[in-house]
């Protein structure tokens, strides 16, 4: 049993991460804008959180064995301005604490399709995930240039949509990842899954993988 904190563990993503990790016994702080969706759990601990407020992040993060950041900036109108500044307090925060590891949801945009092509960059990528994908990209790039912390970005394949734990996928490193037929996906159980195994058994560390069927 470890103890986690998840940054965002109500969001789409957040969830599948916060019911994964209680079904493997470990203790989680739920950091979230609104503590009152947080599912009720004696495993789950929900904590009011404004993740550009530095040192109150730090302070909240102190004692955990490991940060998960589902940090996300939807629903705001600069969606890049946003998720930038917060995953740059994201990673102060987690140093000043003295987390050991910093674990990142990624995005699929950066992965390449072609030899030094990311998919963000082929007129197919939709308009408007560039805001997500670009900050999932710089914030991979920040962390490349991390000297301290211990991180890892999982990023999905195209297309994270809701559906079955099956805990049978493949992992890759930088390029997507595509099924017999061609489709990029994987359903959110299986990439908390994926997510959750890397928690348990580091075997990326400072490095970004990816996860697809």
């Amino acid at each position: 049993m470890m103890k986690v904190a998840i940054i965002g563990a109500t969001g789409f993503v957040g969830s599948a991460l916060l019911k994964e990790a209680v079904t493997r016994d470990h203790e989680i702080t739920a950091l979230v804008s609104n503590p009152s969706k947080v599912p009720t759990s004696d495993k789950v601990t929900a904590s009011q959180v404004d993740v550009l407020v530095q040192d109150s992040l730090t302070d909240k993060l102190k004692g955990h064995d490991a940060v998960i950041s589902a940090f996300s900036g939807h629903a705001q109108t600069d969606v890049l301005g946003y998720y930038v500044t917060g995953i740059q307090s994201i990673i102060s925060a987690a140093k000043a604490a003295g987390v050991p590891r910093l674990l990142v949801v990624g995005g699929a945009g950066g992965l390449e399709v072609a030899p030094g092509v990311e998919l963000i960059d082929t007129p197919q990528f939709p308009v408007e995930w560039k805001g997500t994908a670009e900050g999932a990209r710089q914030a991979l790039n920040l962390l490349r240039k991390e000297q301290e912390l211990d991180w890892t970005v999982l990023a999905p394949s195209a297309y994270l949509e809701p559906g079955e734990r099956t805990g049978t996928f493949r992992l890759g490193t930088d390029q997507l990842l595509a099924d017999e037929s061609g489709k990029s996906h994987i359903s959110l159980a299986d990439y908390a899954v994926a997510m959750i195994d890397e928690l348990e058994q580091p075997a990326h560390s400072r490095s970004r993988f990816t996860v697809g069927y």
